[in-house]
């Protein structure tokens, strides 16, 4: 991790609520933004702010999300999502996320990454499909 990574770090990030990202169940008339469709957006802002702030061969894993769903978001607004790095311990990096859809308030919460070496992971994931027997 580069020094750079420190608490108080933020970013923004827009994403427009498309099809893809909204819930189907309810028939066209109720489509809106899915949660598990804002927890990937969540996730993806905040490991696109942390990677300008890892060495090389690093990158960042969810290990928690926890976030309230506040208000539905239409398809077709725009959300902007936000990530502030609120502690670092060690390679653990927690972060305080919020959306807003340019009405509401729609999520707040914390989401928590780890900081990984890539060529480690990929070792330690290659020696459990080997005991899982899922090697070719």
């Amino acid at each position: 991790m580069k020094p750079t990574l420190a608490a108080g770090l933020t970013a923004h990030r827009t994403w427009t609520v498309d099809r893809e990202r909204t819930i189907d169940f309810m028939g066209e008339k109720a489509r809106v933004y899915a949660t598990p469709m804002l927890v990937r957006d969540i996730e993806m802002t905040a490991r696109e702010m942390l990677l300008a702030h890892l060495d090389p061969n690093e990158d960042t894993v969810g290990t928690r999300v926890e976030i309230d769903h506040l208000a539905a978001t239409l398809m077709g607004q725009q959300v902007e999502i936000t990530v502030s790095v609120a502690s670092i311990a060690g390679r653990a990096v927690s972060l305080e996320v919020s959306a807003r859809d340019g009405i509401d308030l729609i999520c707040k919460g914390r989401h928590n990454r780890f900081v990984v070496d890539v060529k480690a992971t990929e070792a330690r994931l290659a020696a459990k499909a080997q005991k899982a027997g899922l090697t070719a």
